[in-house]
């Protein structure tokens, strides 16, 4: 009983909750639910959602944002593409030059936050347009193809019967789990998106810190960029299409707050698996693709909301507390 009342505390609690109650009511609504087939194709799609909700966590505890990520995954796996296709570059050499445009990325993000004061929505919600934009100028909105199994099975290959992306997806959630949680440096962005100017007062860098968690999100973007090439087998000017707005959906159910100060990887991996286990229900149920994006919209407004007055709320009774 002391452990489900330690248990029942936890930030994540409620959302396990509501992923339980899904299982268990698909695994009797349709007999296809609980298939193998169903369970594989329903952690690769959670995988690079995922991964990328690390990076988001951890800049939206911070106090930031980045609306740009889906249309980075689209711009490096392009990018990714050609450095294999059309400069016959080695896998490797492919993979570092590919980050390193996402360091080049994140750190634009972070010096036009931090050092020239612009808005964070607004940094990347420029971003957003332009790398989408670079992506269609790059290879003329054609698509790169056969790129080779060596580049492919970054994606592709199999581990103990299990896709590639799936075991990224693993590692992330437990790193950067066990990282934010324990982590010294991480742990200040709890601090910074908490209270910025209190933050500045102990001493804590925050534009230093700051910088970091668009550089680290970018190159996650990136890494996510070339693996969604290599499991499709070729770059599209769609890859990474609307992810952005499913990874922040995933992080603000998980218990992240736009204002900052909370969130764990935890719950973004919980937020996430409710958003891909939704969207799998309606094809089984045989709903039409296109309800999705209503669908994701409708959710993202009510987390919103919920988080809105959840700090209105918490807000009313510090200000009861300091008035008795």
């Amino acid at each position: 009983m002391k452990f489900l009342k330690i248990l029942s505390r936890q930030r994540e609690f409620g959302t396990f909750l509501v992923v339980v109650v899904i299982f268990i009511t698909m695994s009797f609504a349709s007999p296809y639910f609980m298939s193998k087939t169903n369970m594989h194709a329903l952690l690769l799609a959670l995988s690079i959602q995922t991964v990328i909700g690390v990076g988001m966590t951890i800049l939206m505890v911070s106090g930031g944002f980045d609306l740009s990520v889906g249309s980075v995954v689209g711009l490096t796996g392009i990018i990714s593409a050609l450095l294999v296709k059309k400069a016959g570059l080695p896998v490797p050499a492919v993979i570092l030059l590919t980050l390193l445009v996402g360091v080049g990325i994140g750190l634009f993000h972070g010096l036009m936050v931090t050092k020239v004061g612009l808005n964070a929505f607004i940094v990347t919600l420029a971003g957003l347009s332009l790398y989408r934009g670079l992506t269609l100028i790059v290879n003329d909105g054609k698509q790169v193809a056969q790129l080779g199994d060596i580049f492919d099975n970054i994606g592709q290959f199999k581990l103990l019967g299990i896709q590639m992306p799936i075991w990224y997806a693993i590692i992330f959630i437990i790193v950067g789990d066990i990282l934010l949680r324990r982590n010294k440096y991480l742990r200040q962005n709890f601090f910074i998106g908490g209270n910025e100017t209190a933050a500045r007062l102990l001493g804590i860098q925050v534009d230093k810190v700051l910088i970091s968690n668009y550089i680290l999100i970018s190159v996650i973007a990136a890494f996510a960029g070339i693996v969604w090439t290599a499991r499709m087998g070729a770059a599209t000017m769609y890859g990474g299409a609307g992810l952005e707005l499913k990874v922040i959906t995933a992080v603000i159910i998980g218990g992240a707050s736009l204002s900052g100060g909370e969130g764990s990887v935890l719950g973004t991996f919980l937020g996430s698996l409710i958003m891909v286990l939704i969207i799998n229900i309606l094809t089984l149920i045989g709903i039409k693709i296109y309800w999705q994006n209503f669908l994701i919209g409708a959710i993202l407004l009510f987390a919103v909301t919920l988080d809105v007055l959840t700090i209105k709320r918490r807000e009313r009774n510090i200000l009861k507390t300091m008035t008795q």
